[in-house]
């Protein structure tokens, strides 16, 4: 039977985008926070409410994953740092999923997993298990990956009768991030070019496959068959020196990256994502300025642009939120954009 709200979600994580989504369970109404699980020592016993600012909940912060796991919780927001972080891979972040659909609880996570199938039979296999096993249900979901590189190409197409080519790109200014993790040690910026091509391996496989779940989750929607998913990229070095929220940029040192993701049918792309990240766009003219294009060729020819994405991380986060009614009321399994009525999710109106 499907699950009403209030909806019991556990936030697991509380990272840059993990604190965005935990105001969000604590302020809106339809959702009964149960549980946080925290990765560091100095947040250990504190209050939720004290994480973001709000006042105590009475729900206090564990970094026990077997407390975690024996709470009565309809969901889980997942939104941990990536795996490659670690210097591991998807199958990190598989096994902590796995457990916690096993458990019996809906995962809704930011780490990948928009579409599983990319990842082989093997992964499928293990997830749709677990999801058997607690009667649960698995969905990916994000901003890019998991919303503009997916859901809204998709939704235009329904207004294509022939589709050529699909071409997304992202322009992201990180000079407010203010997660060194993120910036720094995972993104590369502030780094030598040496440090830099070394630090960046796990990020490279991060990435790839990350963007070839949204290339393959768009193929397969269109009911085309990829040869594979081409990626390359380069990086741009500081010329002066400044700061930005993550620390210093001295010149001679990374301060963006152009990425770029090919689904490609007998040497042809059919869609391409450009992912441009910047330190401080100001100080990088090379590239797209910030923003998301969205261009599709065929008939007829549809270009979508939004200039500005003040918050990211908030974006990031009440995507995941606004899925939660949408997944505790799916059938157990792996649920992907094309599965669920994601449109009808939305975040609280407040009138003026």
């Amino acid at each position: 039977m499907p699950v009403q709200p209030p909806f019991r979600v556990v936030q697991w994580a509380t990272g840059a985008v993990g604190r965005c989504s935990l105001h969000n369970l604590i302020t809106r109404p339809e959702f009964d926070l149960v549980g946080v699980l925290v990765y560091d020592p100095d947040k250990v016993g504190q209050d939720a409410g004290r994480l973001v600012g709000l006042p105590d909940t009475g729900v206090r912060c564990t970094d026990d994953v077997k407390q975690v796991l024996a709470l009565d919780a309809d969901c889980v927001l997942h939104m941990p740092l990536p795996a490659s972080y670690f210097g591991g891979d998807h199958v990190s972040d598989l096994e902590s999923i796995c457990t916690l659909l096993a458990s019996g609880k809906n995962v809704i996570t930011t780490t990948g997993f928009v579409h599983p199938r990319s990842y082989g039979p093997g992964v499928v296999d293990r997830l749709e298990t677990a999801c058997r096993a607690g009667c649960s249900t698995l969905h990916g979901t994000g901003i890019n990956p998991g919303f503009m590189s997916d859901l809204l190409p998709l939704a235009l197409t329904g207004l294509s009768s022939r589709v050529d080519h699909i071409f997304v790109r992202e322009s992201s200014d990180f000079s407010g991030h203010p997660s060194r993790q993120i910036v720094v040690d995972l993104i590369g910026f502030t780094r030598s070019p040496k440090d830099y091509a070394t630090a960046v391996r796990p990020f490279r496989a991060f990435q790839r496959a990350l963007f070839a779940e949204s290339v393959q989750l768009v193929a397969d929607a269109l009911e085309v068959t990829l040869d594979e998913v081409e990626e390359s990229d380069e990086f741009e070095l500081a010329r002066e020196e400044f700061e930005i929220a993550a620390g210093t940029v001295l010149p001679g040192t990374v301060c963006a990256s152009r990425w770029v993701f090919s689904g490609l049918v007998r040497g042809r792309p059919i869609m391409t994502i450009e992912c441009v990240y910047k330190a401080d766009a100001a100080r990088v003219p090379r590239w797209a300025e910030p923003g998301f294009t969205l261009h599709i060729e065929g008939m007829p020819q549809m270009t979508v642009t939004v200039n500005e994405v003040s918050h990211g991380l908030a974006g990031a986060a009440a995507h995941a939120v606004n899925s939660i009614a949408a997944v505790c009321a799916a059938a157990p399994g792996i649920r992907t954009v094309l599965d669920l009525p994601l449109a009808t999710g939305r975040g609280t109106v407040r009138l003026a």
